[in-house]
């Protein structure tokens, strides 16, 4: 599924970027990168941007862009699974 499909609320984790030459790069400079989760905050009223939080700040994609990344989707509003940590030695697993 694509990133723009999604609704606010929804929770997702990024599968690959789909973009080509300097928005592919650009997207990926700014932490799209495959295996990072993300949930998406709002949309505004036409759908264009959508809000993201992922690393810990918020990000402002148009929906041209969020049209580029594939994601999977991992959860929604109220449904009480969080948004997702990487699993490492810091948390505790090997």
């Amino acid at each position: 599924m694509k990133m723009s499909e999604l609704k606010a609320g929804d929770k997702a984790l990024i599968i690959s970027v789909q973009a080509e030459g300097e928005v592919a790069q650009r997207l990926l400079d700014m932490g799209l990168v495959p295996g990072t989760p993300f949930k998406v905050i709002r949309k505004a009223p036409l759908g264009d941007p959508i809000e993201i939080k992922l690393r810990g700040f918020m990000m402002a994609l148009r929906i041209k862009e969020a049209a580029c990344i594939i994601v999977e989707k991992t959860g929604e509003i109220g449904d009480g699974i969080p948004m997702g940590r990487r699993r490492g030695r810091r948390n505790g697993w090997r």
